[in-house]
């Protein structure tokens, strides 16, 4: 690569982020020119500087990867994303692919694997890494077989699973309204809906199925 490419970094635990700082700029490629520790926040930075390349956690407070992702690719469609993360169902997957994202690297993957990502989706390619490949494979052909009917899960919009992931980080409905910008009345249809569709009776049932999805990170 001849020019000196543009980065920002998505990540809420600060020592992954320093890791990576430290790897990326140790190249003279990379120049890091922001960081946010969320979403919400990484909205801000990136439609500010409009970097070439984002590279983002997909499990995040407030605002996750996947809704992210989506809103990068909305507003700054040159900027190339690539998702960093431990998840390695066809369920994130396929979300994040969905939302825009350019690559997607497990956290285990080591320098030279994440050096080849990003050389790849800077070229305009797509990068899995291998593991995920084969997984994605195996479920779509899984699915052929069996012709399996969409679980709950599936079944629920965009603004369900926000809403859940947000109950599951321990947000009260006005918290929940204000970072969503809707009303309060609303949460609370959107909760009724959230426990019919997954037969829960309690808070403490919908957040103990976030966790279980995967969708509040463990601390």
């Amino acid at each position: 690569m001849d020019q000196k490419y543009r980065v920002v970094l998505v990540e809420d635990h600060a020592i992954i982020r320093e890791g990576l700082r430290s790897l990326l700029s140790s190249t003279r490629e990379f120049e890091i020119v922001g960081e946010a520790e969320d979403g919400h926040e990484a909205v801000q930075v990136v439609e500010k500087l409009k970097p070439d390349l984002v590279i983002t956690d997909v499990s995040m407070p407030r605002m996750d990867g996947v809704d992210l992702i989506r809103t990068i690719k909305k507003h700054c469609r040159e900027t190339r994303v690539i998702a960093l993360t431990v998840h390695q169902t066809e369920e994130y997957v396929v979300a994040t692919l969905k939302a825009g994202a350019d690559g997607y690297v497990l956290k285990e993957a080591n320098y030279s694997e994440l050096m080849m990502a990003i050389k790849s989706v800077l070229k305009g390619h797509r990068y899995l890494s291998p593991g995920i490949s084969g997984k994605l494979v195996d479920g779509y052909l899984e699915r052929r077989k069996s012709s399996e009917p969409l679980s709950v899960w599936e079944t629920l919009t965009k603004r369900e699973r926000e809403i859940i992931k947000l109950i599951g980080e321990g947000h009260k409905n006005k918290e929940i309204a204000d970072l969503l910008y809707i009303s309060v009345n609303t949460v609370e249809k959107h909760r009724a809906n959230l426990m019919s569709k997954l037969d829960l009776h309690s808070t403490v049932a919908l957040i103990a199925f976030a966790m279980g999805k995967g969708l509040v990170e463990k601390k």
